[in-house]
C-alpha cells in the first residue's frame, strides 16, 4: 500500500533532529524494502518497528520519502535538506551574515591547507555564480 504524499513546497525542507537521522539511513541506502529499513533503524537508532512506521508515515506525508510497494525512496535529496539547515542556523544565530558564521566557525580552530583551498574554490564558483 502506497502511502500518500503532499506536493513538494516551494519551502526547502527542515527536519528534526531524529528525522534527519532516520532520513539518512534512507539517503545511505536507497532504495530499501521497508522491512530492511525497521532493521536499520532498530540497529542505528534503536528504535521499535512502530517508531520506525510512525516516522515513516510522517516523512512521507511531508513529501521527503516515498514508500511505494513497501519499498523506501527519497523525494528530497540529502543536500537539499542541509542547505535549508545551514540557512535557517545563518540566519537565526548570525542575523544572516555568512562572513559571521564562517568567523563563527573558525574561532580558534585551525585548518588545513586543502580545507582552505576547497572553501577559496567554493567561494570563487559562488563568486562566479556557479554552484560547486
Amino acid at each position: 500500500m502506497a502511502i500518500q504524499t503532499e506536493p513538494k513546497s516551494a519551502q526547502p525542507p527542515r527536519l528534526a533532529e531524529g528525522e534527519y537521522r532516520f532520513a539518512s539511513l534512507v539517503w545511505q541506502n536507497e532504495p530499501l524494502g521497508s522491512g530492511q529499513l525497521v532493521l536499520l533503524s532498530e540497529e542505528t537508532l534503536g528504535w521499535k518497528k512502530s517508531t520506525t512506521y510512525t516516522v515513516l508515515k510522517k516523512l512521507c506525508e511531508r513529501g521527503i520519502l516515498q514508500n511505494e510497494g513497501s519499498v523506501i525512496t527519497a523525494l528530497v535529496k540529502q543536500n537539499e535538506v542541509q542547505q535549508a539547515e545551514s540557512a535557517a542556523v545563518v540566519e537565526k544565530t548570525f542575523d544572516g551574515s555568512l562572513p559571521q558564521f564562517v568567523a563563527a566557525f573558525l574561532d580558534g580552530r585551525p585548518i588545513s591547507n586543502q580545507e582552505a583551498a576547497e572553501i577559496r574554490a567554493l567561494l570563487d564558483a559562488a563568486e562566479r555564480g556557479q554552484t560547486p
